[in-house]
């Protein structure tokens, strides 16, 4: 019971932070305008950890890689503190330990990136039609517009809806359920 409870709490915790780092990365990457409130709030957050990490590792590109990495460091953590608490043992071949919880950071920055795209498809989708002039919907916008154009290419708008954004789910939806959980449990079978 207090295992679980405490696994709940890494998870939660772990999976926010690793969001916010996450959303760091994004915002910057796609130059999303920087003076708005989700992007204050997380610089806010995450500037005790990337601000010292910037001086061991610098931007690439236009890529903010310290964010990123920051974002894979604490949900490899994160795995490796479930993994414990569950009862594996890590230390048994502590190189495959490594290399699983490495692989499994990465699997979780990719299914939390998707969680990031769906839901500000969804904000988008009901902004659109309750507010569509809100402070937020720019920001929606650039970081929708990237995953969404392949969509609009393929499926045209009937009676001027815009279905892309369905598609664009249904799609992130069968990442998420069928190769990323395949990838999850085949990589955590290694331990």
């Amino acid at each position: 019971m207090l295992a679980q409870t405490l696994i709940f709490l890494i998870t939660t915790l772990g999976d926010l932070l690793v969001i916010a780092f996450l959303l760091r990365f994004i915002l910057q990457w796609l130059r999303a305008p920087a003076r708005n409130q989700l992007s204050l709030f997380v610089a806010a957050l995450t500037d005790f950890a990337v601000r010292p990490m910037r001086r061991v590792l610098p931007g690439l590109w236009g890529m903010d890689l310290s964010s990123l990495f920051l974002a894979w460091l604490t949900a490899a953590l994160e795995m490796s503190l479930v993994l414990l608490l569950k009862g594996n043992a890590l230390g048994a071949a502590p190189g495959t330990a490594i290399i699983v919880v490495a692989l499994l950071g990465i699997l979780s920055l990719i299914r939390l990136s998707l969680y990031i795209v769906m839901m500000a498809v969804v904000l988008q989708a009901i902004l659109s039609w309750v507010n569509p002039d809100s402070p937020i919907a720019p920001l929606l916008n650039t970081v929708t517009r990237p995953v969404l154009r392949p969509f609009r290419r393929l499926v045209p708008p009937i009676a001027n809806v815009d279905l892309s954004p369905l598609f664009l789910l249904i799609t992130c939806q069968l990442i998420l359920s069928v190769p990323l959980m395949w990838l999850e449990a085949n990589v955590a079978r290694l331990l």
